[in-house]
């Protein structure tokens, strides 16, 4: 596929030296552009909902970008609010929908979300597609939320050929049981303990609201829970219909589906990221000619700061919008 889009470009600032200071200091110190959303509760096939954030004008025939967050992240994540004011100020439709239980609210139901959940944007698109029948649409995925987009673009292609024009996953864990492996080791333990850190209370809370649950999940165990083997093997796992962590991060990895994939597919990851071994990255031979990898030394894990100190959260929308550009008349 011949693309206006070039890959490998980022360079950090002097600054930014490592990993670590490129994820954090994106995520907690550099100014974050002011969004006003308006948002719309969407209820799901299964009688929950969902509460989706929008900017821009909704026309039908404007371009649509919806945004799939990570894990604990929301509208008002640094990314998600650097993509929705790059979309305002281009004239697109931006969506961010949000993940069950992520918006603010609890969910109704026992279950939340997870890597693997190709099921929710099927009716989301589904929804979409009807509302914007001539609107071109891209979707973007964040960490966890590029789990998701690259495996619905791969594992369930001829679905995501009705509905998208094209797709990016920014900071996939591909391989989910390769990136725990690094996540157990050295500082990248202390975003483990920060993601558990909420949680584990909506677990607790969602205890509260079914009762039964208690008699089915050890409560114990998800309370003392301080890796991500032991709360998704308590509780992910057997809320969504896995075995347990191991069975859940193998059916929910994306690499191994990638040949599948059914529209053009930007994944962008660097190689320094600490929630994801450079080697285990999808290489040329593991995808097809609809993928593109784009594969920075540097980033950290959805950093990629630019200028100086604290630095700027520019350089995603402008390489995401970039390339979808490639797909517009």
């Amino acid at each position: 596929m011949v693309l206006n889009y070039q890959p490998c470009d980022y360079e950090p600032p002097a600054w930014a030296v490592n990993a670590h200071i490129q994820t954090v200091v994106a995520a907690k110190m550099a100014p974050k552009p002011v969004v006003t959303y308006n948002r719309e509760r969407w209820e799901t096939p299964d009688h929950d909902f969902i509460d989706a954030d929008w900017v821009g004008e909704k026309v039908d025939g404007k371009p649509l970008v919806v945004l799939f967050h990570g894990l604990e992240g929301s509208s008002q994540s640094h990314y998600a609010l650097a993509l929705m004011d790059a979309l305002a100020q281009k004239g697109w439709m931006g969506c961010v929908a949000q993940f069950r239980s992520c918006s603010g609210e609890n969910n109704r139901l026992p279950r939340a979300y997870f890597a693997g959940d190709t099921a929710e944007h099927e009716w989301i698109f589904e929804r979409l597609s009807k509302r914007f029948p001539t609107s071109p649409v891209f979707s973007v995925g964040v960490s966890l939320g590029g789990c998701q987009v690259a495996l619905f673009a791969s594992r369930c292609a001829a679905i995501a050929k009705r509905f998208l024009t094209a797709s990016v996953a920014v900071s996939a864990p591909q391989d989910l049981v390769a990136a725990n492996t690094l996540m157990q080791k050295g500082f990248s333990r202390v975003y483990i303990l920060n993601f558990l850190r909420t949680l584990i209370p909506k677990v607790l809370q969602k205890c509260e609201m079914f009762p039964e649950l208690r008699n089915k999940l050890d409560m114990k165990g998800i309370q003392n829970a301080r890796d991500f083997v032991a709360f998704d093997s308590l509780f992910t796992a057997p809320m969504h219909g896995f075995v347990d962590a191991f069975d859940y991060w193998s059916k929910s990895s994306p690499k191994q589906y990638l040949k599948q994939t059914g529209i053009p597919l930007l994944l962008i990851n660097a190689m320094n990221d600490p929630f994801m071994p450079a080697k285990a990255l999808a290489q040329k031979e593991d995808v097809n000619d609809f993928v593109t990898l784009d594969y920075p030394s540097d980033g950290g894990h959805v950093g990629f700061p630019t200028g100086a100190f604290p630095g700027k959260i520019d350089y995603l929308p402008r390489k995401i919008l970039g390339y979808f550009e490639n797909f517009l008349p």
